[in-house]
């Protein structure tokens, strides 16, 4: 569950992220820098990207990535896993510290995206009955979005490549 989870955080915050910088790459001229954003702005993203899930997969990564560490040094040196583990949770702060800066720089992008008022609507709905009941809805769905998505893909990929394949053939190209 908690890779879904992380899953659907990226996912959600590519969503919501990846078209900020779309929109930034699309614009011809640069724009006089914004203000920065208010403290309600900032409260208000706050509370949505909690509310997505986000925030709690931030927080996920570090400890996600020191085991990870963990496991594959020490297939390789198991005489060392204890001293090994001892330094991951002596070093751990520093870099749960590092993933709070994180998610306080994702508050602060989502809160210049958005108008304050803009925000604290989002923030509404996620906090009303039909905002809690899609975000409980949204692992269920991505996990049989998921489901469904990949074999279509696959199935996508290699009709790609056999059509690929076909037109080369007509060029007299082995593929």
């Amino acid at each position: 569950m908690s890779v879904l989870r992380t899953a659907r955080s990226f996912f959600l915050a590519a969503a919501l992220f990846g078209s900020a910088n779309a929109l930034a790459a699309d614009s011809a001229a640069p724009a006089a820098p914004a203000p920065p954003p208010s403290a309600a702005a900032v409260t208000a993203a706050d509370a949505i990207l909690g509310d997505l899930g986000i925030k709690q997969s931030i927080a996920l990564i570090v400890p996600e990535m020191m085991t990870q560490l963990e496991r594959t040094v020490t297939s390789t040196r198991p005489e060392i896993k204890d001293s090994l583990r001892q330094t991951l949770r002596m070093i751990q702060p520093e870099f749960d510290k590092r993933a709070e800066q994180m998610y306080t720089q994702a508050a602060a992008l989502l809160a210049s995206q958005m108008s304050e008022k803009e925000l604290q609507d989002v923030a509404a709905f996620f906090d009303s009955p039909v905002g809690k009941k899609y975000i409980a809805a949204q692992p269920v769905f991505l996990e049989k979005f998921a489901a469904l998505a990949r074999p279509w893909r696959e199935q996508l990929s290699m009709d790609i490549m056999t059509r690929a394949r076909e037109e080369m053939k007509k060029k007299g190209i082995e593929l």
